[in-house]
């Protein structure tokens, strides 16, 4: 299984058979490498509906015939947009051909910002335990720092987290290097920063200070292998 990195919350994870995007926000996206006329996706996962998360899900997913698994409310607003979808909710778990989802809590937003700007309300927001191959992925989504990530990190043997660290919206250095330890990843990956001036971080500082596992700044199109 390879695991790569690119930009904002946008991560890709290839199997042997399939290819999953979580949070594929390109358009716009400055730091993004890839190209969304011709990513290849078979599942698309979403933590939640802000724009700079949903990004280009409909366009890809009309292109691909990609099944979209996202919380429910936003699930079903994407549905009406003419594309497969797969409804779930928080602490919700199920398992598809390519591995087993689970949507942990995320304290945080969610909603979408249509063009003519309408606000749509879409749900919770949260965060994506993705198990595949004996691997487990923890996606953090947006959050603010939040006592249960402690749980999360005693229920689950975590191999690799993304970890958001922007601050302004999300958990900042700091707060991030408390998760770090509560989660206890082996590997800890920082997340949505630099995409916008408010949220501008120092990657490398912060993975050089976490204390528990190995941080690890992944710069855009950079790979693992898990």
């Amino acid at each position: 299984m390879k695991v790569s990195y690119h930009g904002h919350s946008v991560v890709q994870v290839k199997t042997k058979e399939h290819s999953i995007l979580i949070d594929p926000f390109i358009s716009g996206n400055d730091g993004c490498d890839l190209d969304p006329n011709t990513v290849e996706a078979d599942f698309i996962l979403l933590t939640h509906g802000h724009n700079d998360h949903v990004g280009d899900t409909v366009e890809i997913a009309k292109r691909t015939g990609a099944l979209v698994v996202a919380p429910n409310e936003l699930a079903v607003y994407l549905g009406q947009k003419g594309i497969e979808t797969h409804p779930m909710h928080i602490g919700g778990a199920r398992n598809f051909d390519f591995g087993h989802v689970k949507f942990t809590q995320a304290f945080h937003g969610s909603s979408y910002t249509e063009e003519d700007g309408s606000i749509i309300y879409t749900g919770m927001p949260g965060g994506i335990l993705l198990t595949i191959e004996g691997k487990t992925i923890y996606h953090l989504g947006d959050t603010a720092l939040f006592t249960d990530l402690k749980m999360y990190g005693e229920m689950n043997d975590i191999d690799l987290a993304f970890v958001p660290i922007g601050d302004n919206f999300t958990m900042g250095p700091d707060d991030a290097l408390v998760a770090s330890d509560w989660i206890k990843a082996k590997m800890v990956v920082p997340v949505h920063y630099n995409t916008f001036p408010v949220i501008e971080q120092d990657p490398q500082e912060f993975a050089q200070s976490v204390k528990t596992g190995e941080g690890r700044v992944m710069n855009v199109g950079d790979e693992l292998e898990l």
